[in-house]
């Protein structure tokens, strides 16, 4: 009896796998647009697949050993059966392909997994572990969001994947990993359509646009590359061979939005108003898709007009903008099976957007609106399509072909871009100087004009060879950005404003004189011109089942960069950029019921094209410094507002970042310069734990090795402080190879090197006397985390998914861009201008030390399902920038504050009058390292839904309400950072004070109904 019991429960366990324990099964793996079919049968069977809704039908004959392989199956069900000498092997059997993935089926290998062939097994049904994958992998598909309560955005589905948190409140993004939000990669039909300008953003189709997501976190194949975070892979929805139509309404009106906090000073001053902000929106979604010749040629067609109308207050309460969007979308698919080895794909959509702002002055006090002062026009968003060939070569290879192109535009302009400079000042300032009025006659920061256009095409193929499956290709995208930007105003002026004390050094060097509490920094910024940029690469990938249960994974990518000047010359060119991989995957009891996996990996980071921008186009980035000498009140339009006036300059012009001129590009970028990437390793397990739940557990390291970055060399071995050769792209703390002086006569004459390392960086006391010099410490970047994993997969009664990760995200740089800076140019951060800047190891900004996700749905009845989606991290680390160093006399964003002899000697003054200073090696110090401060609070996040469910013939009808933020909860998640603004004993009034926090709570109702 017991012998009977074993025999049924590991039998049962081997129909829940889907068969995946085969006898020396082709592993799985799949494509990144479709799925593929696997698995083991009779020797030389003939094995169908078929799709009933579309009537693509493939065929195949299994090798001498039984294995079998569909490659490149678009997503769906389809029908497998399999014959041998015109007689039917097992039974056919129902499979569904998801994306990414390969489903694995035995017929007629095993007598136990044949008699139980009648039970119907799908991935959508049961908790089903893959043991021929090595990647680490969350797929989530339209009809799953249809339960859940998620915010209608793809980051808001990569958001449900364990080890995934937002970035900076500042600006925004997710963090894969532990890595910034500019490391990802985001691809919709295989088409990347990622920003490559800035590597911030991504294009994006509404929800109901796709059929299915997958959301890559770690251990992808050599397929993808161009990333040191995460990816996110979707494919669009596509027609049948019934046709259906259906429409989508989602309301969110302004009057179901919790209203913000305003934030106030401990004086009672108002410093943030946000309490008068309010969100609506009403997007309404049509859809049809059906044959245009049956089972040989399909559509699906979408439009969303959408109306939104949001209005926001600046942080005075002084002005309102009522913004009025016109975002309107279309999307369509076309696909043709134009033989039964053949399939072409079409896929395409816009989403382009027209925002018009109209700014009016406003009294937070009596809510009093006064007269429009200024009409703002921002365009973003473009078009996007992908065309894409699959075709069954012979038996057992196979080929995808894609051609696409990605545009993506970021204009705006406003009526006041002549007349109006933008006028800020931080909270310390304001607390001393608030004008009663609003500062300046914009908030429309600059006249801005940018279209990004990718052109991508690629070349896929699988070749089966017995128990290996080899899958190779090319990848080639060429990422032109057309540029131009400059401040708005008289003088193209941008005015900032900070609160000092005399005597304190600000950031030019120069020292506040007597009689001044604040200074200006007016700021000209100007810049144009097209870049492109080639990205290409090459992968081969093989994957050999060694044993039925064990499969190895081995690949290597090639990958190249090379981005070009304005004029067309290669500015940075790294080429063979091997990135080798390997995994493994060991079914473990030999019947799919458990798998211990593992995988090693580099990845490579390109360079963003924001760095051909601002290092090689001529940038002019001029920064001078005044006294503030008052307000001057002005009217125009009906607004009253104040301007700056301007007293005694302080100290010198700084255009060090950019003089508007193009330098020699031999002398500003590393002639032998390394790429950025990144090592990881992962080991994990997965169990069934019976028909409907399942367990994990995975154990990540990633570590970042190298940075691209600007850096301001100063100093040569050899030449000493009069080696100066000025800002460089490099490797920091590595060897750097540029032009520069190699005889110390002042002429650049030749190339030399320099190990940053150790020298590169020259110091002087407050005289100017030459102290020697320093190098720089190499990037450190290493993120160690356990994740654990419980689901239970939808039955229509329940689901639910619970993960926690426990994670350490430490180093001392956080990547390509500095989110608690909010300092978002990727590739030309704080981190590395001189030595001191990074002079702290410590929790980086995306540390959560706990992560706990938790999601499921409930059916109450056959009509009505509640869902919960619930997310709780605990606060990043917080840390006291303070300005200078303990080792000579620059003052920059450093991790020291000084405590004592910051400034003026008390009573004494220079022939001018001005206050004499300390010497900078009087200057006396103290370490204010990374998270020294404490961190920022736990966030708890709880959205909530109910529908209604009524199927009906050929159709269902569904509507949804939504809370999201359900609790209200507005903790904060961002702070001020700055513990001293300038080199001066005193801190910064505003260090610590909250400045971003949680969005408040919203309600959005939704009405769908097929047909």
């Amino acid at each position: 009896m017991g012998n009977t019991r074993t025999l049924r429960r590991s039998a049962l366990c081997m129909a829940l796998g889907l068969g995946l324990a085969s006898l020396a099964v082709p592993t799985a793996f799949a494509g990144n647009t479709d799925g593929s079919v696997v698995g083991h049968t009779q020797a030389n069977a003939v094995v169908t697949v078929t799709s009933p809704s579309t009537g693509l039908t493939r065929t195949i004959t299994a090798d001498g050993n039984g294995n079998y392989r569909f490659p490149f199956l678009p997503v769906g069900d389809y029908l497998l059966t399999v014959n041998s000498n015109g007689n039917a092997v097992g039974q056919s059997r129902h499979v569904t392909v998801t994306l990414g993935n390969a489903t694995t089926v035995d017929v007629g290998s095993n007598a136990n997994a044949t008699e139980l062939s009648s039970i119907n097994v799908t991935s959508n049904a049961l908790p089903v572990i893959d043991v021929t994958s090595t990647e680490s992998a969350t797929n989530i598909s339209r009809e799953t969001l249809t339960r859940l309560p998620v915010e209608q955005s793809v980051a808001s589905v990569a958001l449900l994947a364990p080890g995934v948190v937002k970035g900076n409140a500042g600006f925004g993004g997710i963090s894969f990993g532990g890595s910034s939000i500019a490391e990802n990669a985001f691809y919709v039909n295989g088409l990347n359509v990622t920003d490559f300008y800035n590597r911030n953003g991504f294009s994006e189709a509404p929800f109901d646009f796709y059929q299915e997501f997958q959301v890559k976190t770690g251990g992808y194949s050599v397929e993808f590359g161009r990333t040191t975070g995460g990816v996110v892979n979707a494919v669009a929805r596509s027609g049948t061979n019934e046709f259906k139509f259906g429409t989508t309404i989602t309301m969110e009106p302004g009057n179901w939005h919790s209203a913000a906090k305003d934030r106030y000073n401990a004086d009672g001053s108002r410093y943030i108003t946000a309490s008068r902000d309010q969100d609506s929106l009403v997007k309404t979604n049509v859809w049809a898709a059906g044959p245009i010749i049956k089972d040989k040629l399909f559509f699906f067609a979408m439009y969303e007009a959408r109306g939104s109308e949001p209005h926001n207050t600046d942080n005075l309460g002084k002005t309102i903008t009522y913004n009025n969007a016109d975002n309107n979308f279309w999307g369509t698919t076309i696909n043709w099976n134009v033989t039964d080895s053949n399939t072409l794909s079409l896929m395409a959509f816009s989403d382009k957007t027209k925002n018009v702002g109209d700014v009016y002055g406003y009294d937070y006090d009596t809510h009093t609106v006064g007269p429009r002062s200024n009409i703002i026009n921002s365009d973003t968003g473009g078009r996007n399509w992908a065309l894409t060939w699959s075709s069954y070569l012979t038996n057992d290879l196979s080929m995808k072909l894609m051609y696409g192109q990605n545009q993506r535009d970021a204009n705006t302009q406003s009526q006041l871009d002549v007349q109006c400079n933008v006028v800020a000042g931080t909270t310390g300032f304001l607390n001393i100087h608030d004008p009663g009025v609003a500062l300046g006659c914009t908030n429309s920061s600059t006249v801005y004009a940018r279209t990004d256009k990718r052109t991508q095409y690629r070349a896929d193929f699988e070749w089966t060879l017995g128990s290996n499956l080899l899958r190779f290709g090319y990848d080639h995208e060429k990422n032109v950005s057309d540029y131009a930007r400059h401040y708005t105003g008289p003088g193209e002026y941008y005015y900032n404003l900070y609160a000092t004390s005399p005597g304190s050094t600000i950031p030019n060097g120069g020292v506040v004189p007597p009689g001044y509490d604040a200074y200006v920094r007016a700021r000209r910024y100007e810049i144009a011109g097209t870049f492109p940029t080639i990205n290409s690469a090459f992968y081969v990938e093989d994957n050999w089942s060694i044993t039925p249960n064990f499969v190895l994974n081995a690949g290597i990518r090639n990958d190249s960069f090379n981005n070009e000047d304005a004029s067309g010359r290669s500015y940075i060119k790294i080429s063979k950029q091997i990135a080798p991989r390997l995994g493994f995957s060991w079914d473990v009891k030999g019947d799919a019921s458990m798998k211990v996996f593992g995988n090693l990996g580099r990845y490579y980071l390109p360079v963003a094209n924001v760095i051909n921008i601002k290092q090689a186009g001529g940038l002019l980035d001029e920064r001078t410094y005044y006294g503030f000498a008052g307000w001057d009140i002005q009217t125009l339009n009906g607004l009253t507002y104040a301007v700056p006036k301007l007293g005694a300059q302080i100290g010198p012009v700084d255009d060090s970042q950019g003089n508007g001129t193009v330098g020699d590009l031999r002398s500003e970028v590393d002639k032998n310069m390394d790429p950025v990437y990144q090592d990881e390793a992962i080991l994990g397990f997965q169990q069934l734990i019976n028909n409907n739940w399942s367990w994990g557990v995975r154990g990540i390291y990633r570590r970042l090795h190298n940075a691209i970055d600007d850096m301001e060399i100063s100093a040569t071995p050899k030449c000493g402080g009069d080696g100066y050769i000025g800002w460089v792209m490099a490797n920091p703390g590595k060897k750097v190879t540029v032009w520069g002086d190699t005889n110390c006569d002042g002429t650049p004459d030749g190339y030399l090197t320099i190990d940053t390392s150790k020298y590169g960086w020259a110091m002087y006391d407050s005289d100017g006397n030459y102290l020697g010099q320093r190098g720089w410490v190499k990037p450190k970047r290493t993120y160690e985390a356990i994740e654990l994993q419980l689901d239970k997969a939808w039955d229509d009664k329940w689901s639910f998914n619970a993960s926690y990760t426990a994670a350490w995200n430490r180093g001392n740089a956080e990547g390509p861009v500095n989110s608690d800076t909010d300092f978002d140019d990727t590739g030309r951060t704080e981190n590395f201008d001189d030595p001191y800047v990074n002079l702290s190891n410590g929790f980086l900004p995306n540390d959560r030390r706990h992560q706990l996700k938790l999601r499921g749905t409930y059916a109450l009845s056959k009509n009505w399902q509640v869902g919960a989606n619930v997310e709780v991290n605990s606060g990043g680390p917080i840390t006291g920038y303070g300005v200078g160093n303990p080792y000579d006399a620059t003052n920059y964003h450093s991790y020291f504050i000084c405590v004592d002899k910051c400034g003026s000697i008390p009573g004494q003054f220079d022939t001018n009058g001005d206050p004499v200073q300390y010497p900078s090696e009087d200057r006396v110090y103290k370490s204010s390292p990374r998270g020294n401060y404490g961190r920022l609070p736990w966030t708890y996040t709880l959205d909530a839904n109910i529908t209604y469910v009524l199927p009906y013939d050929g159709g269902k009808m569904r509507v949804k309400l939504t809370a999201f933020n359900l609790l209200n909860q507005q903790r904060t998640v961002q702070v001020d950072q700055d513990l001293q603004t300038d080199i001066s004993p005193q801190t910064n009034s505003t260090f610590r004070q909250p400045i971003g926090f949680q969005a408040p709570r919203y309600v959005q109702l939704s009405f769908s109904a097929d047909f």
